[in-house]
């Protein structure tokens, strides 16, 4: 017992008292920083995007067919449902049915056609961050499986190119 009192083992006990208290003053911070990374994103439209990846937006915007996509729900409209127009929204604008997704024309006019984030997922988390980590950088066919699937492809009568006039 009288070994704990020298001065050799003081600064030992002066560790083991300190790492319980920093980590108590730290909890807070990984609590914070935890529900934080839970938090469902939003979408914030290509114009947002357009800030930092200004020459992936110009490719985009001038070679695919997709960036003025709902120019096809506007021309399609008459003579379909209400429910088949939002089967339209669906592949038609970016993130319908999904938080912070396209609404209607009025409300989310900047997620009315298809861009960044159609593909990429939503981007709130990155614009706020600009770190990589938060965005789907790297893209598979199977990302595009949600519209480009056979039934639309022979409904349609279609061939898609898919990651054509993308980036």
């Amino acid at each position: 017992m009288k070994l704990l009192n020298t001065t050799f083992h003081r600064p030992y006990r002066v560790v083991f008292l300190a790492i319980p208290s920093v980590l108590f003053l730290l909890l807070p911070l990984f609590i914070a920083r935890t529900h934080a990374q839970g938090e469902s994103q939003t979408y914030v439209g290509s114009e947002v995007c357009k800030g930092c990846h200004e020459k992936e937006n110009t490719r985009f915007t001038s070679h695919s067919k997709m960036s003025h996509s709902f120019k096809s729900i506007v021309l399609m409209k008459k003579g379909l449902t209400g429910e088949e127009i939002k089967k339209c929204y669906e592949c038609h604008t970016t993130g319908y049915g999904k938080p912070g997704g396209f609404k209607s024309e009025a409300e989310t006019p900047d997620l009315k056609n298809l861009g960044c984030e159609s593909c990429h997922g939503p981007g709130s988390r990155h614009a706020s961050s600009s770190d990589a980590k938060d965005i789907k950088k790297k893209l598979s066919a199977s990302d595009c499986d949600a519209c480009h699937d056979k039934n639309r492809i022979a409904v349609f009568n279609y061939k898609p190119v898919l990651f054509g006039g993308a980036h």
